[in-house]
């Protein structure tokens, strides 16, 4: 049953919750925190170089290009619903009230198990690249879980404070990952030991027997892009901030990567690109400004390699902590959960609890590693591979559901929107991530690194659309049981109509 106004305005609001948050963050500042989840330095030295060696093909800069014009044609509907439907909820309040609580209920657990996955796998990488940072400058052997311990406890600490604090964090240290990128591309295009070219960018380049692999890849760089709807509550103008940032974030992210992939191809050359990717990895980047810059420079930007992984933490725990709260804010989750603090009103119990998850995550990989045949690669070959990966899956398919959901939406609330916003587009991006959703599935071992039989490949994603199925299993019983609560599912505890 879908909700009605009259439905909405008498649900009764949880008492447990603090006021709604200051409005602090604007446009710069949201695209910021959005373009941290995605980590730049990170995905142009491991994501890219990963992508060519995998693949085997170069049409890794195309499929920037071809992946930024699906999740703009996903932003249009998703942007027309931030303006609607003013919840914090995102992705489940959209489901919801597009098509159904059930669903909508569905989707919030897919969505949480995504967002954690995505959040918790990241410390593999970071527990890696900090320990060989501290190696390379310091000629000390740290475990990776100690630098990974270290980076969860900086996250714990920004995920209670106000989030401004974490957006003027993520913006310093983003604005650097750019400029260390951009050094690197321009060095690449200098080089170009081949020529300046199209290479990479030619449609023959990307659609071949690779193509599904390779789009698969790229699409993790993207993850977090549509995160903005979730800081509704914290944004300086609702009704335009959001749709703003997250078209901006789109282009952003599409151009960049793309740019910096193709420079990678120039730099490398063409004929050479996936062969060094293969024997060198990051080290295709870090490499290029070695033999250039000074040491002092290079150790930065490996240093901006590790602050650049935690800045995907934070943007990711941020995110999390956020959905958490938006879920006790309508008594479908322990009410516990909406208590915030501070002059920023930070979830504090929200922010906790994905601490608590995160760490009891670390310590299961800890322990298992310390048996692993090589202990210093298992956080990145496991951990970090394993999880992303899901993670990437869940929040694929959360798209191309939101993308039917705001057709459903928007056919009931068009309000003089155009046939563009409220079917075209949305409809095009629905089958498209829906393609998507099932390359990523076909492509799992590839993406994980495992043999065609192992049962990870069908374990590992039946993790993440599980607890969807249970979330469905859940809003059921809530409709008999808790008519009340089932009511203010996906209006943001009851203090929300449409607009």
């Amino acid at each position: 049953m879908l909700p009605s106004a009259t439905t909405t305005m008498s649900v009764q609001r949880p008492v447990t919750d603090a006021p709604h948050p200051p409005r602090r963050i604007g446009v710069f500042s949201l695209i910021m925190m959005i373009v941290a989840a995605s980590a730049p330095l990170t995905v142009v030295a491991g994501g890219v170089t990963a992508n060519f060696a995998v693949s085997g093909q170069i049409g890794v800069p195309l499929s920037f290009v071809v992946l930024g014009i699906v999740l703009a044609l996903f932003a249009v509907g998703y942007a027309a619903l931030s303006t609607k439907v003013s919840t914090a909820g995102a992705f489940y309040s959209y489901v919801a009230r597009g098509l159904g609580r059930v669903p909508g209920v569905g989707s919030a657990w897919l969505a949480l198990i995504a967002y954690n996955t995505m959040q918790i796998g990241i410390y593999g990488m970071f527990g890696y690249a900090a320990s060989d940072l501290i190696h390379s400058l310091f000629g000390a052997s740290v475990p990776w879980w100690i630098t990974a311990l270290v980076g969860w406890l900086i996250v714990g600490l920004l995920g209670v404070n106000a989030v401004d604090l974490s957006a003027k964090v993520l913006a310093v240290l983003v604005s650097l990952e750019f400029l260390v990128v951009i050094v690197y591309d321009v060095l690449a295009l200098h080089t170009a030991p081949e020529g300046i070219s199209f290479a990479g960018l030619r449609f023959q380049d990307l659609f071949g027997p690779s193509a599904g692999a390779i789009l698969a890849f790229s699409v993790a760089a993207f993850m977090g892009f549509e995160s903005g709807a979730i800081y509704v509550d914290e944004v300086k103008n609702p009704a335009t901030t959001v749709r703003r940032a997250t078209y901006g974030a789109v282009g952003v992210i599409a151009a960049f990567y793309a740019f910096s992939a193709w420079a990678m191809v120039m730099g490398a050359g063409p004929s050479q690109v996936v062969k060094l990717s293969q024997t060198e990895g990051p080290g295709v980047v870090f490499g290029m400004l070695a033999a250039t810059l000074p040491k002092a420079m290079v150790d930065m930007a490996q240093f901006l390699f590790v602050t650049s992984l935690l800045a995907a933490l934070v943007s990711f725990h941020n995110v999390v902590a956020r959905y958490f709260r938006s879920l006790s804010r309508e008594r479908a989750l322990p009410s516990y959960l909406s208590i915030s603090r501070g002059r920023g009103h930070a979830p504090v119990a929200a922010s906790l609890t994905q601490s608590a998850l995160a760490l009891a995550v670390l310590v299961v990989f800890a322990v298992a590693g310390a048996g692993a045949a090589d202990p210093v690669m298992f956080p990145v070959v496991t951990l970090f591979t394993w999880l992303t990966n899901m993670g990437a899956l869940g929040l694929v398919a959360l798209m191309a559901l939101t993308s039917v959901a705001a057709i459903g939406y928007l056919r009931r609330h068009p309000d003089g929107r155009s046939l563009w916003t409220r079917w075209i587009a949305p409809g095009t991006a629905a089958v498209s991530l829906s393609v998507l959703t099932i390359v990523i599935i076909l492509n799992f071992s590839v993406l994980v690194g495992l043999d065609q039989g192992n049962v990870l490949n069908w374990l590992l994603p039946c993790i993440v659309v599980i607890p969807g199925i249970a979330g469905l299993i859940w809003a059921a019983w809530l409709k008999r049981a808790r008519p009340s609560v089932y009511a203010g599912i996906g209006h943001g505890g009851g203090d929300e109509v449409d607009r």
